[in-house]
């Protein structure tokens, strides 16, 4: 499997995390969070492989999320509603995402992302 980044391009958090793994040499495939959203096959699974609850996926401080009102929303949708919804929309995602064959990483948080090294 290769390592893949789950990006949105104009986002300056995904900038800093892709200039990071390129600084430290570590190899990557680049993927547009809204050309190519994650499905819903995928997320299930990096979700599961993650050990992270749903709720950490969602881009919280997004404008999608606020417009949707989905801080009061999702405490209605059960599991599969909420991957399905993540699935619909990438800019719901949280950003960047780094998908590896032993951890996915959800944000961008350098001290987390050395245990790459």
């Amino acid at each position: 499997m290769k390592n893949i980044l789950i990006e949105y391009p104009k986002c300056s958090t995904c900038k800093k995390a892709k200039k990071w793994l390129e600084d430290n040499h570590i190899h990557f495939e680049e993927r547009n969070i809204v050309t190519q959203t994650p499905t819903i096959e995928e997320l299930t699974e990096w979700i599961s492989k993650s050990g992270q609850e749903i709720k950490k996926w969602f881009n919280t401080s997004g404008l999608k999320y606020k417009e949707l009102n989905l801080k009061e929303k999702l405490i209605h949708l059960n599991n599969e509603e909420k991957i399905k919804l993540l699935a619909s929309d990438g800019m719901l995602i949280k950003r960047p995402l780094f998908i590896t064959e032993k951890e996915i990483y959800i944000g961008f948080k350098e001290e987390q992302w050395k245990k790459l090294l």
